[in-house]
């Protein structure tokens, strides 16, 4: 089966201790316990320095060629970013765009977003965005705002909420957002969750993500395999979801 991690990153965060967040390491990882793909970002990008980071994302990718796949960061705050992201997302293995609002400070429906979704609209590409409960930039209903503006734009919900109290909110966007579709990583995410969310809104409305190297990958995927699922539903989760999300583009 060709697991598919759909949340990673690289690289290093300042308030985090990740042990080792090289590319290489992902990878040994990976082949470890049986995962074939994992989309990820540069946590500099995500952090202090998106141009800088994103440079080193392509590099990585082009170490690393199918087995990395690769969310170019969007830095609203920079007015460069919308030209510098068409360039990226025409770099191969480049899969779609990630977008941070706690980070950013900017809520997920703010306009400042908008080249970031029509970037990803022209290209065919994904969007994968954070989300946190109760959060004043990345609540549910900033996903539920800002997806029906983008048609056709597969709109990943990190976290699917985040918090346990976020899960019901996440899921009842997704039933009323054809393009968003929920993704499974956080510390906070239990089997009994994922099962709950695989019944409400359908396993092909969910993809497994780990946030590595945040958190363990391991854990992550541990997590899916020990669920109570039926085996299709959870080989739906692990790599249908993605499968389908990505045909046309890898």
């Amino acid at each position: 089966m060709d697991v598919i991690d759909a949340h990673g990153h690289i690289g290093r965060w300042p308030a985090f201790a990740v042990p080792d967040g090289s590319a290489q390491s992902l990878v040994d990882i990976m082949d470890r316990c049986g995962v074939a793909t994992a989309c990820v970002s540069h946590l500099l990008a995500v952090g202090p320095d998106a141009r800088a980071g994103n440079a080193l994302l392509v590099e990585a990718l082009r170490a690393h060629p199918g087995r990395l796949l690769g969310w170019a960061v969007y830095q609203p705050h920079d007015p460069e970013a919308p030209e510098r992201l068409r360039d990226l997302l025409a770099v191969p293995g480049v899969i779609g765009v990630k977008l941070h609002p706690e980070v950013h400070e900017t809520a997920l429906d703010d306009r400042a977003y908008t080249p970031a979704f029509e970037a990803a609209a022209e290209h065919r590409r994904l969007v994968l965005a954070h989300s946190q409960h109760a959060s004043p930039w990345s609540d549910a209903r900033h996903f539920a705002a800002v997806s029906p503006r983008h048609p056709g734009v597969p709109l990943l919900m990190g976290h699917a909420g985040l918090f346990p109290q976020g899960l019901r909110p996440a899921m009842e966007a997704a039933e009323r957002c054809p393009d968003l579709v929920l993704e499974t990583c956080g510390s906070r995410m239990t089997a009994r969750h994922l099962v709950r969310m695989v019944a409400g809104i359908g396993a092909d409305r969910v993809a497994f993500g780990s946030d590595a190297v945040f958190l363990d990958l391991r854990t992550g995927l541990g997590r899916v395999l020990l669920a109570g699922l039926p085996d299709t539903d959870r080989e739906q989760v692990l790599h249908g979801t993605m499968d389908r999300l990505l045909k046309g583009i890898v």
